[in-house]
């Protein structure tokens, strides 16, 4: 329904100085990964900048007012 690819399975690295607050030794690796489902959400709704759809900066108006994100319509 959007007309070109998305990527909507992630992963990564997480960088050692987002390590270190969290009390974990400087030689650990910690990985992650997930489903980037907010990327397909931004383009549906013609979202910008993903600070409007998740964090602080969220319109729960719109939260309230939007319907269900449907790819198919």
């Amino acid at each position: 329904g959007l007309k070109k690819w998305v990527e909507v399975g992630n992963s990564g690295v997480f960088r050692p100085e987002l390590l270190l607050p969290m009390g974990l030794p400087e030689n650990v690796s910690v990985i992650a990964w997930g489903l980037s489902l907010e990327r397909p959400t931004m383009i549906k709704y013609g979202i910008k900048n993903i600070r409007e759809l998740m964090g602080h900066r969220v319109n729960l108006q719109m939260v309230y007012d939007s319907p269900l994100c449907r790819l198919d319509v």
